[in-house]
């Protein structure tokens, strides 16, 4: 009695020889020689998904459609992974050339659709089995099931009752052909000549030392039950003659594990396949492996499978990361991962007669959809003032296709230069990606809490692309920076002899501030109003501040110098708060200087060589006021310091501003007889602007918002006119009010330039005055703008009587 088994399934193989053809391109088709079939898989690209083959013999070419593969021993699979399209042919096959069972020669037509033409391709293979032919062998294929005999079979050593009951149908026949009778699980059908089995679609083949049986599965006469719990087919033919007396009789069992496989949420696949289909006496064999390769069972769990036995069932589990496993990604609203085996497994049997049965399993497993978690991890390091941005786990069929940040898209590879996107490669056949993008770049959102901390913020959304399908999958993630305890810019300050230089290195947080002179934003503008020096660029600001422009405060004023200190303000961006500021003093000295201070002090250092004779000391010099000396003196000059109201000064008004004159004399009683009738009268004066006064005067207290803009004019006199200050000077250099509410002094004289001060604002309680209402009467306004000493007389009376 003979007994076969088979498995089939769709399988690549790793090792490939090339075929003999000729106009294929390289890599398109390769081909390849099994121990019990042969293969030929093409590049899909090249067939496209409908390819077709033909067999081709003596008597012509077949074509092998479904129907005929499935008869005849042939197997078309297309598999998108590994991605081929592939025939198998069993040695056996209806077209192959047999010499001896040991060598078979393979003739194929592969028909393909070219520029809108048919161009066929002839493939030709002949190949040599190195492995021996057992007894009995079994083949399940995906689309059959196929059983070969040794036709010199020893006759078994026991006779069973059921061998005596087979015998009564062929022994009633009263044909001498070869017959074919079926038996179902229930019943055994009445036998019928080989020729109308063929007709069904069965093929019984007698080559030279074996007796061939394929079926298709889904055969009427095959039969589908469980064994164990396992889902198996089955078709159970027996063939006879009978010559005379003499009944010869052949049983060809076919039996095959239908079962798809089951994964295992520990990362195996399992299948299952019952272990008592055929008799067996001594235990069994079992090699098992993935793309044709076969292995025992020893170096199988070396590799991390698992081969076991439960409930007279084999069960084979492979891990996920098995060797010749395939992985393919799928988008389905999330990222998912799947994974196909193409499971080869050999059983080797022997039952009680000896006789060695060899069964083999072709089967393709694949996974249910795993989710494949793409993870992100934020890697910013605070001191590099960038966000780094890891994503990782992203498997090698999919790619990086464009990046959103802050809703602003970006396609790989970028075309930008202020952020870079790097992949990194891994030995697990996973990649990265590497993102890195400034602080201060425009597409970061950055926000300032009242802690004074910023907050940077990317909000990032990767579009992947799933090849080869190019499915689309996106991964959004946000990552917050928080930079604390952050201080508003510094600038670095050095003293220079015409005044004060300020640099401010760029730091990724200047941008929450804004830089002011007192109140006014530092700009281009303001620069040029005020004549700074002022260059800025990406990496730093310089702003040259000359002595004597507009912003300086001087303090500490005497005829051998000065200290002139000058303010840059750093204000908070939103509410303009003062958050801090970079100061800077810096000692000067000069010829001359006037200050006019908020307080309402007139402070002057003037050159007197040409408003006193010949020797004359400038101690003995005197304001209108000749109880009023100076301070300080020297060779040529003197330091003057005293309040606006008093020393004889003068005073202007009109709509805007109020200007309080004095002048420098020198003493009558020191006067000398000299030949020159002329001298230089020097007269130096304030003025403020009515609408930043708080009082004039009032109560012997003067509060201004802003310092006056003073003037030291040198003008040319006789002699006798000294103490006269009703004479007009012939050349002086006179200074525009103020355009802002900051601080200012200034310098003007015949020789020097003029030069502002910063306002000094001691502690007060203000009164404001929001507006001067002037008589309409025509004298007095006469009265007010007149220069005769009695009329400025007269009006000063009148002032102080009204405590202005």
């Amino acid at each position: 009695m003979a007994f076969a088994f088979c498995i089939g399934v769709a399988l690549l193989l790793s090792l490939w020889s090339r075929a003999e053809t000729a106009g294929i391109p390289d890599g398109v088709l390769r081909t390849e020689c099994h121990d019990r079939y042969f293969m030929i898989a093409v590049d899909p690209s090249f067939t496209g998904d409908e390819p077709h083959f033909e067999a081709v013999d003596e008597t012509g070419a077949y074509a092998i459609t479904r129907q005929y593969a499935a008869q005849c021993g042939y197997s078309i699979n297309v598999l998108p992974l590994p991605g081929h399209v592939e025939l198998r042919a069993s040695y056996f096959s209806c077209q192959t050339q047999n010499k001896d069972d040991e060598m078979f020669t393979f003739n194929f037509n592969l028909n393909v659709t070219q520029e809108g033409k048919e161009v066929t391709y002839p493939l030709n293979k002949t190949c040599f089995p190195s492995l021996p032919w057992s007894p009995r062998e079994v083949t399940c294929e995906t689309n059959y099931m196929e059983v070969s005999v040794r036709s010199e079979v020893t006759c078994p050593s026991g006779t069973k009752k059921d061998d005596w009951n087979s015998l009564k149908p062929a022994h009633r026949s009263t044909t001498s052909d070869w017959q074919v009778m079926f038996q179902t699980a229930d019943e055994q059908l009445p036998p019928m000549n080989i020729s109308d089995a063929r007709k069904r679609g069965y093929v019984f083949l007698l080559t030279e030392g074996r007796l061939v049986f394929r079926a298709p599965y889904g055969q009427p006469e095959s039969f589908s039950t469980e064994v164990n719990g396992v889902p198996v087919e089955a078709v159970h033919a027996t063939i006879f003659s009978r010559q005379s007396w003499v009944v010869l009789l052949v049983d060809l069992v076919a039996a095959c594990s239908m079962d798809e496989g089951l994964y295992h949420e520990s990362g195996y696949m399992m299948w299952e396949t019952p272990d008592m289909l055929y008799p067996n006496l001594d235990g069994q064999q079992v090699n098992v492996g993935l793309k044709g390769e076969l292995v025992a069972q020893p170096v199988a769990e070396e590799r991390g499978y698992i081969v076991g036995k439960q409930n007279n069932t084999i069960q084979i589990c492979i891990p996920e990361n098995a060797e010749g496993r395939y992985r393919k990604s799928a988008v389905d609203d999330d990222l998912y991962e799947f994974y196909v085996y193409h499971l080869y497994l050999e059983q080797i049997l022997v039952d009680e007669d000896r006789v060695e049965t060899r069964i083999r399993f072709l089967r393709t497993l694949a996974t249910p959809l795993l989710p494949s978690p793409i993870f992100a991890e934020n890697q910013t390091v605070l001191e590099e003032n960038m966000f780094t941005v890891y994503l990782g786990d992203v498997p090698e069929d999919v790619q990086l296709a464009a990046v959103h940040l802050n809703g602003q898209e970006f396609t790989v590879p970028l075309n930008v230069s202020s952020f870079i996107i790097t992949k990194v490669v891994h030995p697990n056949n996973t990649h990265g990606y590497k993102l890195k993008v400034p602080f201060e770049d425009p597409v970061v959102l950055q926000q300032l809490s009242k802690t004074d901390a910023v907050h940077y913020i990317l909000n990032i959304n990767y579009t992947l692309t799933v090849l080869p399908e190019n499915d689309l999958y996106y991964r959004m993630e946000s990552v917050v920076a928080l930079v604390k305890d952050v201080s508003p810019p510094q600038f670095d300050a050095v003293c220079t002899e015409s005044g004060i230089s300020f640099k401010l290195d760029h730091q990724p947080f200047d941008y929450l501030w804004e830089i002011t002179i007192d109140s006014d934003l530092l700009t281009s503008e303001l620069a040029d109003q005020h004549g700074y020096i002022m260059s800025n660029d990406s990496n730093s600001l310089l702003l040259e501040v000359p002595l004597f422009s507009h912003g300086y405060e001087y303090k500490n004023i005497s005829l051998k110098g000065f200290f002139g200190t000058f303010e840059i303000i750093m204000r908070d961006l939103e509410t303009s708060e003062v958050q801090g500021s970079t100061i800077k003093t810096c000692p000067f000295s000069t010829t001359e200087l006037i200050t006019c201070s908020t307080d309402g002090t007139m402070t002057v250092v003037a050159d007197l060589a040409l408003a006193i004779p010949n020797g004359g000391n400038p101690a003995r010099t005197n304001l209108r006021d000749k109880y009023c000396g100076p301070k300080e003196t020297d060779g040529s000059r003197a330091l003057f310091s005293f309040s606006l109201n008093s020393c004889g000064s003068a005073v202007k008004l009109n709509s805007e501003n109020v200007t309080y004159q004095n002048e420098i004399f020198y003493s009558k009683k020191f006067l000398k007889v000299v030949s020159d009738n002329t001298a230089e009268r020097v007269t130096m004066q304030c003025t403020y602007p009515l609408s930043g006064l708080h009082r004039l005067f009032s109560g012997h207290r003067f509060e201004s918002d802003a310092a006056g803009i003073g003037s030291l004019l040198h003008t040319t006199h006789p002699t006798a006119g000294l103490q006269s200050p009703t004479i007009q000077p012939t050349s002086a250099l006179t200074t525009t009010l103020a355009t802002t509410t900051l601080a200012t002094t200034t310098l003007a004289a015949t020789r020097h330039t003029a030069s502002y001060k910063p306002a000094f604002h001691p502690p007060a309680r203000y009164v404001k005055v929001t507006r001067f209402r002037y008589p309409t009467n025509a004298r007095f306004r006469y009265l007010a703008n007149a220069m005769s000493k009695g009329v400025r007389q007269s009006l000063q009376k009148k002032m102080n009587a009204a405590h202005i």
